[in-house]
């Protein structure tokens, strides 16, 4: 088949096209899909790079989203059958190939009237928050949310989610045009994180404190996140590119109040609340 592949950890540029890499076998718990559309993110490119906690055996092929047709399912394998459509997360990358091989927990049916190329992006981004919404904060219809940091993939797939959950939401980013996408997405209220003062204006407009935070930045926002909780509040860390310093006391609010979040380790029963339409297809 053919299929992007990694054979030496690195720059982009050590990412090939190959045509003749083998279609991967499947066990009895597994699903073959036959990918028509795939996405990247940051974590495909932090592996891609070498630095991840997990890296796969190289070589390898790429991405853990992905869409497509159920190719082969194995003997276990009860809720799929050749041809449905699907869409999927693949916790051993290869999603930017011709087939993947995927676990029968992270693959989903894709609903009606969503293209395999929207379908593509719901594994990594979505998935991670919802898990972060409702999955550990628990938010609940009326709490106010502030995504810090709004703009990208799961910043605005937390925007709309929040949004069609009936839940207060706050998203910040720093250019006009993400500030637009934002707005769009269904944020009740957008400020630019590059201005000076705008936590300020976070706290005027939320004087009673935000209730659940989802943080992409949490080695530069996280102090201003634990002056903007509320006193039972959540701040989800999803992001973080460096380490976080804080004082002693800073340091013990945020053992009180923050959360790391990480999809790829949930369970059985968690992906599938993740996957149903109610909680992912809805907004796709």
């Amino acid at each position: 088949m053919r299929a992007a592949i990694v054979r030496k950890f690195g720059p982009p540029t050590n990412i090939s096209i190959e045509n003749d890499w083998p279609i991967p076998n499947i066990n009895s718990k597994q699903i073959l899909v036959r990918v028509k559309a795939a996405s990247v993110n940051p974590v495909d490119t932090y592996i891609r790079s070498g630095h991840f906690g997990s890296l796969p055996k190289i070589p390898y092929s790429p991405g853990m989203d992905g869409a497509g047709l159920v190719e082969k399912v194995g003997d276990q394998v009860k809720n799929f059958k050749n041809g449905d459509r699907v869409w999927f997360l693949s916790h051993n990358s290869g999603a930017c190939a011709e087939f993947c091989s995927v676990e029968e927990d992270t693959v989903f049916q894709l609903p009606d009237g969503v293209s395999f190329v929207q379908g593509a992006t719901l594994g990594i981004c979505y998935m991670t928050a919802y898990k972060a919404l409702f999955i550990d904060a628990k938010a609940k219809k009326g709490d106010t949310v502030l995504v810090h940091g709004a703009s990208g993939g799961v910043g605005l797939a937390a925007i709309q989610i929040a949004s069609a959950n009936g839940l207060k939401v706050a998203g910040t980013a720093g250019t006009p045009e993400g500030i637009r996408i934002v707005k769009e997405n269904g944020a009740d209220h957008v400020f630019n994180h590059k201005e000076n003062g705008y936590v300020e204006k976070i706290s005027e407009t939320f004087s009673s404190g935000i209730d659940v935070i989802l943080e992409m930045l949490a080695n530069v926002n996280i102090s201003h996140d634990l002056d903007l909780i509320t006193e039972n509040g959540k701040i989800c860390i999803i992001g973080s590119q460096g380490a976080i310093k804080l004082d002693a006391d800073k340091k013990k609010k945020m053992q009180a109040h923050c959360i790391d979040i990480y999809v790829l380790i949930s369970s059985k029963k968690e992906y599938q609340i993740m996957g149903e339409e109610k909680a992912v297809g809805r907004v796709a």
